[in-house]
């Protein structure tokens, strides 16, 4: 019988979605992809695979866990089976110069920037950007490496501390930069859109007032002195009652095209209303105090959209 199959590397981010599989009596098998072997002289098993592979891997120790991951993906694409947030998905989570661009093709703005390779070219990238900026990586997840540069002389002691590899950072895992122009808002914080079988679900305010590192999530292992969302005040994350914007169609039909089938979209809107998108997220966690706040789980929401998705289902539907 055709089950659910999920694809992950950080065992902290399943316990909500598990909670939701027992509450609607569905099986699943997780597949732990850190290490191991993919026989590829057989085929996989039937079912729907989902994707939670995450960017942040590295960060605990599972450094080649989405390369893996895509060539599991190819394994299952080649024999037809079904996977949400597929090959495309994947590439977008571990690039943010994928995803701006990909944005961009589905006129949905985002901030003004600079994909650097070497530390050394910072500075001149900074010094056509503009200050204030933000400095990130292109892969990172939860936020990692995100900082916001005032000056020149920030800057250089930015390179400074990448060059002598006393960034607490790190350096991106990919060795690429980005450059990226600061979008002020009104207020310090920003809307997080997440979505389940390509529709809008709900929108989330996030405040931004103590840092940029924003995984919602119950459990996140955040590099030491940093504050995790979960145990922050109560209002640092509050679902959107009635939330609507005029990008919610056009980022459904990105993430159509890029066969995303759950995820989320970061927007942040400055003082002249513009709005402008600068993460997506195809291994999206949820924050469990906003929405018991709200009277709603997306967990289960992605339970029904994996489940209608099962072959027996789809030809008991037809």
């Amino acid at each position: 019988m055709p089950q659910i199959f999920v694809i992950h590397e950080n065992d902290a981010w399943l316990e909500p979605l598990r909670a939701s599989f027992r509450a609607a009596g569905v099986a699943h098998e997780e597949w732990f992809l850190d290490r191991g072997i993919i026989d590829l002289t057989r085929p996989p098993p039937e079912g729907v695979f989902y994707n939670r592979m995450s960017a942040s891997s590295h960060t605990r120790g599972h450094t080649y866990a989405p390369e893996y991951a895509g060539a599991v993906i190819e394994w299952l694409v080649r024999h037809g089976r079904t996977v949400v947030n597929g090959r495309r998905a994947l590439q977008l989570e571990v690039s943010k110069v994928a995803q701006y661009e990909a944005l961009a093709a589905h006129g949905i703005p985002t901030p003004p920037t600079l994909a650097v390779v070497g530390e050394e070219h910072i500075r001149a990238a900074a010094a056509r950007i503009g200050f204030p900026l933000i400095l990130k990586h292109n892969r990172a997840g939860k936020g990692l490496g995100v900082q916001l540069v005032h000056s020149a002389a920030a800057a250089d002691e930015a390179v400074a501390r990448i060059a002598s590899n006393e960034d607490p950072l790190g350096a991106p895992r990919d060795g690429i930069w980005l450059v990226q122009r600061y979008v002020a808002a009104p207020e310090p914080f920003i809307t997080r859109a997440e979505f389940v079988g390509g529709k809008f679900l709900y929108a989330v305010r996030v405040d931004t007032s103590e840092g940029f590192e924003l995984c919602p999530a119950d459990a996140c292992a955040m590099p030491e002195g940093a504050a995790c969302p979960a145990v922050a005040p109560a209002d640092k994350f509050r679902i959107i009652e009635g939330f609507s914007h005029p990008l919610i169609p056009r980022m459904e039909a990105f993430l159509k095209a890029q066969g995303i089938g759950v995820g989320a979209i970061e927007f942040i809107t400055d003082a002249q209303g513009q709005t402008f998108a600068y993460d997506v997220n195809t291994n999206t966690n949820y924050n469990p105090q906003a929405e018991r706040r709200a009277d709603v789980s997306a967990t289960d929401a992605v339970v029904r959209h994996l489940v209608a998705l099962l072959p027996h289902r789809t030809a008991a539907a037809a």
